[in-house]
């Protein structure tokens, strides 16, 4: 597997080599290329320059031009670049060959990465995402940290990234010292069913959770009983433990059917929750004490940010031990930091976390930095998501005012699509089980396009009347598109194939569709550089909008110039098809063949 330089990348550096051969004195000056509506792309770095030089723009750009030997002008062309003029005060308008095209878009078709570079210099990320907590449901709340943490998951990993996942689901707390006695008091209530399924599991949990807390509000003896039981928990009882193991395995079944019907995988290794670092929060806070980072303050441990204040002015501080000695979240996290960087050797962590929790994790990565767990080899990353909102602009709920269960969510979103695809599959003839089938794909899949399409830091609309759609911005039009394709391509006779054909001239919209196609390999760089998986939805979405464009415009398996435009245009489509469902699987989302 070879990577394939993009047209933008050779044409950069053809127009820097020229530069430097006609003005030395400019050094190694920035040609700042960028695709343009005037031309295939403009190179604007003769403005700056010539105030640098104190010379005449157009005049410095007629030297450029004149270093470059373009089919116009030479005997001996430059087999990128068609055609080159000054416009306006100095700006390279540029042309690529039809061929060049066609041809570095056959080398990315020869290659399962498409011509796809690895990171130059690739490190390990430990990124912690998806985030529920035991005994307890997962909701429309859970949802972003879920999808946009797998995306950026699948991202990485292809850019040659070493990733370790981890779930730092909430296993533990005082709540878990009332379930744990209230199930010592009624040893039965999980006993009369092993949960086989999510659903299941989470019936059972539900049912305990609410005559557990029904009998801690109402018997006095009981919360007392419940709040010494939160002491044997945090001193390591057998009993308590064994117990607790068994409210963490039944939410485990209940998690990775939710995460099933998402279409995310979860492995038990990377499920580390906050109980995971109890053994390292003495330490932890031990440390950050002697170091002189954290001090007490009214009994409590603290760290002080001169930048942080109240509201009456008094400093707000990060309090990692309690004055009566229990550890909060800061000891949790900053003990994570601790074992993610000395034990998983991390470049990077990526925290996928609402944007709500900002401040806390300001707080923590700074105390990190002072002690020195954080430095300039090793960075943290809060991916702040904003918040899922109704169609009234608010917070989504239900009509009952009450959270949306995400799995609920995920059923009706399958149960839209479904009917969607029920009346497109009469054509194809599709049987009540593939139309279930398409209908979870193209289900799940919009409710996370529409999530995936928006930059992760902005709240968003959950419309699924609009996710479902085959018009606009969704991942349905995208999964339309690549179907459409291998529709085309089943329906190619014998001896018709995608096959490039670099002599053959290119219409305006194979040209657009192809210049964009050759652009995936450094969408993808800045996406996984930013951690903006929505990035790649736009380009995705670009792609499939220049895809109808060319299929409205240029007759494929009927072209009028004969065998060899059938294949150039096969080849075009295939090459689109693929583009469309490598950039669909790193955001999560399936590509059904037929719909």
């Amino acid at each position: 597997m070879a990577s394939v330089p993009s047209l933008a990348a050779t044409v950069h550096q053809r127009v820097a080599d020229a530069l430097s051969a006609a003005l030395p004195e400019a050094g190694s000056a920035d040609p700042l290329l960028r695709r343009s509506d005037r031309a295939d792309f403009q190179a604007n770095g003769m403005l700056a320059l010539a105030k640098k030089l104190q010379g005449n723009p157009r005049e410095l750009a007629a030297k450029v031009v004149a270093h470059l030997p373009v089919a116009a002008t030479s005997a001996d062309p430059d087999p990128v670049i068609a055609d080159i003029e000054v416009s306006g005060p100095g700006f390279l308008n540029i042309t690529i060959a039809d061929s060049a095209i066609t041809a570095t878009l056959a080398a990315r078709a020869a290659d399962d990465r498409l011509g796809v570079p690895f990171a130059q210099a690739p490190g390990t990320t430990v990124i912690d995402y998806a985030q529920p907590n035991v005994a307890k449901e997962m909701h429309v709340g859970h949802l972003r940290s879920a999808v946009i943490g797998d995306a950026v998951v699948r991202i990485l990993e292809f850019a040659g990234e070493k990733v370790v996942r981890r779930h730092h689901i909430g296993d533990w707390g005082t709540q878990f010292g009332m379930l744990i006695q209230y199930l010592i008091e009624h040893p039965h209530e999980l006993d009369h069913k092993d949960a086989s399924s999510g659903e299941e599991a989470m019936s059972n949990l539900n049912r305990l959770y609410k005559a557990a807390r029904a009998l801690f509000d109402a018997d006095p003896e009981f919360k007392e009983r419940s709040r010494r039981r939160v002491v044997d928990l945090q001193a390591g009882d057998e009993e308590t433990i064994a117990l607790w193991r068994k409210f963490v395995d039944e939410s485990k079944i209940y998690f990775y059917s939710v995460f099933d019907k998402l279409d995310i995988e979860i492995h038990d290794p990377d499920v580390v929750g906050e109980s995971g670092y109890n053994d390292m929060l003495a330490e932890t806070c031990r440390l950050l004490e002697e170091s002189g980072v954290a001090v007490r303050s009214q009994g409590a441990l603290c760290v002080f940010f001169d930048d942080i204040k109240g509201p009456e002015g008094n400093p707000v501080p990060l309090i990692v031990q309690k004055s009566d000695g229990g550890f909060g979240y800061a000891a949790t996290d900053l003990s994570a930091i601790r074992d993610r960087v000395q034990h998983l050797k991390a470049d990077t962590l990526l925290y996928v976390v609402d944007a709500r929790q900002s401040l806390h994790f300001k707080m923590v990565f700074e105390t990190a930095r002072r002690i020195g767990w954080l430095n300039d080899q090793v960075h943290a990353v809060q991916l702040a998501f904003g918040t899922v909102l109704g169609k009234d602009g608010k917070p989504f709920k239900t009509r009952a005012g009450e959270t949306v269960r995400l799995e609920d969510l995920l059923n009706e979103a399958t149960e839209r699509a479904a009917a969607v695809v029920r009346e497109k599959s009469e054509k194809l003839g599709l049987s009540e089980e593939e139309i279930l089938e398409r209908g979870a794909q193209v289900g799940v899949g919009a409710v996370k396009y529409a999530d995936l399409s928006t930059s992760a830091s902005r709240d968003y609309k959950f419309d699924l009347d609009q996710m479902v759609s085959l018009n606009g911005d969704t991942s349905v039009y995208l999964q339309y598109a690549y179907a459409r394709i291998q529709s085309i391509l089943r329906r190619a006779e014998e001896g018709q194939r995608p096959l490039a054909h670099p002599e053959l001239p290119l219409t305006k919209a194979e040209r657009a569709l192809g210049l964009h196609l050759d652009q995936f390999g450094e969408t993808l760089a800045e996406v996984a550089a930013g951690f903006e998986p929505h990035k790649l939805a736009g380009y995705l979405y670009q792609l499939a909008s220049l895809y109808t464009t060319f299929y409205d415009q240029c007759p494929v398996l009927k072209a009028e110039g004969g065998p060899s435009q059938v294949e150039n245009r096969l080849f075009l489509c295939d090459i689109t098809a693929r583009t469309l469902r490598q950039g669909m699987t790193l955001l999560g989302i399936r590509t059904p063949e037929r719909l």
